[in-house]
Order: structure tokens, then sequence, then C-alpha cells
């Protein structure tokens, strides 16, 4: 990625984008691939992934309302209040499953979380995105509420609807500064404000070279070794006028 190598992937014959990865499972390339989930028998990458982050939220609060419903039976079979029937085995089974999913999708679900607020897939969590400097974990990071908004778009209202608003076209993303030199952010922070060379050409202010120093304090004795040349000089007038006159 943004390294002078041209992706290419020799399975699909085609050229790969940024963020694009080849799918064993489904033999062909994904857009921003994320990974390969068995659950849904799919790809999830970038036209997908709004989708199945709100699959795991809706799953995540089934998950809980099986449980909170089920918990008052679960007590009074724990305290053998319930009926000897068959019915306390399913609220049993059907209890324990509904926790031991809850606590399963939580921890996915919070992982995928922190990826969205990286901007990071997957993938590029265990293998950083190259860039001209290097690999570089958060090369894609632009701040947790821009990340946000790539994933659900900047209508807030339909972050938690199954409705496709992720910004951009899969193939193109926007990038942090990875390739300014960072002695050059240092001292462009700590210089004054920006000199415009017109509208759209900003230039940093330069400071003096040592020469320059130089050639200023010489400018400014120069004025105070004229002033004594002159003093000298009257000095010396008034000595042959006295003379003179003597």
């Amino acid at each position: 990625m943004f390294n002078t190598a041209i992706r290419y992937c020799d399975r699909c014959q085609l050229i790969k984008p940024d963020r694009c990865h080849h799918c064993s499972a489904c033999d062909l390339c994904v857009l921003k691939m994320d990974h390969h989930c068995p659950w849904v028998n799919n790809c999830v990458g970038f036209s997908n992934y709004k989708f199945f982050l709100l699959f795991l939220f809706y799953s995540l609060l089934y998950c809980l309302f099986v449980a909170a419903t089920v918990l008052q039976y679960f007590i009074k079979f724990w305290t053998n209040e319930l009926l000897d029937t068959r019915a306390k085995f399913h609220v049993l089974f059907l209890f324990f499953v509904a926790a031991m999913f809850f606590i399963s999708i939580l921890s996915l679900f919070s992982y995928h979380c922190w990826l969205v607020g990286k901007n990071r897939s997957t993938i590029e969590a265990f293998r950083a995105p190259m860039f001209r400097n290097g690999p570089d974990k958060n090369g894609f990071s632009l701040g947790c509420s821009k990340n946000l908004r790539e994933v659900f778009g900047d209508e807030k209202k339909y972050w938690l609807l199954p409705v496709f608003t992720s910004l951009g076209d899969g193939s193109n993303f926007p990038t942090r500064l990875v390739n300014m030199d960072p002695e050059q952010l240092t001292v462009s922070s700590q210089n004054e404000p920006a000199k415009s060379c017109g509208p759209s050409q900003p230039f940093p202010t330069r400071p003096l070279s040592e020469s320059q120093n130089r050639l200023l304090a010489n400018e400014n004795q120069w004025p105070e070794a004229s002033s004594e040349e002159e003093n000298v000089k009257s000095d010396v007038k008034k000595h042959i006028i006295v003379t003179l006159e003597s």
C-alpha cells in the first residue's frame, strides 16, 4: 500500500486497490477486506462491514433480552420453586445458551468497535499496511469521530438502521500525514504563523542564517563607527584652526 509497487492479484487477474485482499474461501478480491465470516457464509468488507456490526449489535441485544426474561425462571429452578416438569430443562438450557452467546458476542463486538475507532481491519491489526515510510498500523486513522463516520456515515439517524451509509468508494481512502518528516513537523509547530505567498501557497517563516545575522550585526555597528569617525575629523579640524590662529 502506498509504495512504488502495484499490487496485482494473480488469481483474479486484476489490480488490487489499497486495503483490498483476495479471499481464498470466496475466491475473489474483496474491497477493504476484514475477514471471512463462517456464521454469515460471506466475506466482511467495505460493502457489508456496517451490516456485520449491526448484526452483532442486534444479536447482543437479543441474547440479553432472552437471558433477562428467563432469569426469573432460572432462579426458581435453582431454589427448587419451579414445578417438576420438562420445561425446567428447557429453561436451564435456554438461559445458559443465551448467556454464553452474550459473552462471546460481546467480546467480538467490543473488538470490532475498537477496530472501527482505530480505522483498522482485522487483517491490518495483525499485519500493518505498508506506506512510503514503512509499515504503520495507524496510517488510515483520522481520529475516532471521523473513523466512525467513515463506516456509519454522516447522518447519525441512520447509524442503527440496516441501510448502507458508509463513506467512500472502497478503493481510495484518506490517510493521515505519514510522508512528512517528523523533524519538519516539530520545527513548523515552533515557528511563527506561516507567511502566505499567494492565496494557496503558504510558506513558513525561515530563520536567518549565521552569515545574515553577522551582516545585520555589522550593519548595526556601521552607524556607530561612522559617528566616531566624524567626531575625530571635527576634532582634527578644530586643532588645525587653533594652530593657525596662534
